[in-house]
């Protein structure tokens, strides 16, 4: 039986909003780290190779523990799971602002740390995918799924200006360990929520965790409308790489190197991600969810386009406003076809798929656009990806499978 919340349970919004606002206070804290490394990566190397090595080891890991942390989120405790992955990140924050405060800021110790981030990273993202229709209404999903985007995106537009802030006026070790701090907030709000165990959790563990893995893998692949929308976006995310990653190099190298270039660059696109997930939780999209991420993938690639031709600053801002708005009308329609889709013993290890995809398209995207970057024009390489970006909107749209199990 399914133990996902019903509008009758009262409580149910007061637990979904404890929840979204421990994560969100977590996320304050490790975006403000994640800015400051970033940055100071771009702005003491400008190197294409550099932001490469830094992305790696920043995703790499997430797929290396992503399939063991679904089948862990299907087996135990998601409270308990994303509590220790919290904690994990936290204490990595915390021996790398003594490692800069003592002086010590070779790039091998920020990648290290980077890397451990990553794991508790991908520890966390699929155990809260799989936790939210754990205490939310199925009928309340897309509201809950775009709210939660935009509490998250509000958060983007804080942390870049905050950490350009900080950068600009303190030691780039001030950043680090207020992100100790806000994890600690963060674990307490959610050490008070009170979350039964799902169903399978207080069952007993009689199957191992390989078994459990290869179970995972084969309901996914077996299930054609899954494997497609997995596929899609796992080739949405390879396009978008060089959108997420390299426009601060393409500020830097184009419009100049100044913080403040940077800080606007994040902040725009924040704006816009939070507007559309105002949006996507007030309208819900299309009656068709595929209808829904067709539409808004091709104006994506067509804005990515607008990136690369823009003559001077402030259109590329207006064009990267566009791109954000667009983004969480992809991303929630997909988080919500699966959340309804896949069985709650499966969602653990679906949205460990979900991860591993994610995170293994980005450093394939850098290992290919990153070394690109330093022979070829960036922007050359932004207008290619959102041109096939806007024409992977129209190859969903006429995919039989999708169209025809939509429903």
């Amino acid at each position: 039986m399914n133990q996902q919340a019903s509008t009758r349970d009262k409580d149910w919004k007061k637990r979904i909003i404890l929840f979204l606002t421990s994560q969100t206070v977590s996320l304050l804290g490790s975006s403000l780290t994640q800015y400051a490394i970033i940055w100071y990566v771009t702005l003491t190397t400008s190197s294409g190779l550099m932001l490469t090595i830094s992305t790696l080891v920043t995703f790499i890991p997430q797929v290396l523990i992503s399939l063991f942390a679904g089948v862990w989120a299907d087996r135990y405790n998601r409270k308990h799971l994303i509590i220790c992955a919290d904690a994990l990140v936290a204490l990595s924050t915390l021996g790398l602002a003594f490692s800069f405060f003592v002086g010590y800021r070779e790039l091998w110790i920020i990648f290290l740390v980077s890397a451990i981030r990553s794991v508790g990273t991908g520890i966390q993202t699929p155990t809260v995918n799989a936790l939210i229709p754990q205490i939310t209404p199925k009928s309340m999903l897309m509201r809950v799924t775009g709210f939660n985007g935009s509490l998250q995106n509000m958060t983007m537009i804080v942390a870049p200006a905050v950490s350009g802030a900080l950068l600009a006026t303190v030691s780039v070790e001030s950043t680090f360990f207020i992100d100790v701090v806000t994890a600690i907030i963060g674990i307490s709000l959610l050490s008070i929520l009170k979350i039964p165990p799902h169903k399978r959790a207080e069952s007993a563990k009689d199957t191992g965790t390989v078994s459990d893995l290869k179970t995972g893998i084969l309901y996914a692949y077996r299930h054609s409308f899954i494997k497609v929308l997995l596929v899609f976006y796992a080739l949405l995310m390879f396009l978008v790489t060089p959108t997420a990653f390299l426009t601060p190099l393409l500020i830097a190298r184009t419009f100049g190197g100044e913080v403040w270039y940077l800080t606007a660059n994040e902040v725009i696109y924040s704006v816009g991600a939070m507007i559309g997930g105002l949006v996507i939780a007030a309208w819900g999209g299309f009656k068709s969810r595929v209808t829904t991420i067709m539409v808004f993938s091709t104006l994506c690639g067509v804005f990515c386009l607008g990136l690369g031709l823009s003559p001077v600053f402030p259109v590329f801002l207006g064009f990267m406003l566009f791109v954000g708005l667009t983004v969480p009308f992809i991303t929630a329609p997909i988080t919500v076809l699966l959340q309804e889709r896949v069985e709650e013993a499966m969602q653990g290890r679906v949205f460990s798929l979900v991860q591993i995809m994610a995170a293994t398209a980005f450093p394939i995207g850098m290992t290919v656009f990153g070394p690109l970057a330093d022979m070829v024009d960036v922007r050359l390489i932004i207008i290619a990806t959102g041109i096939l970006t806007a024409l992977c909107g129209f190859i969903v749209y006429h995919n039989k499978i999708l169209r025809s199990q939509e429903n």
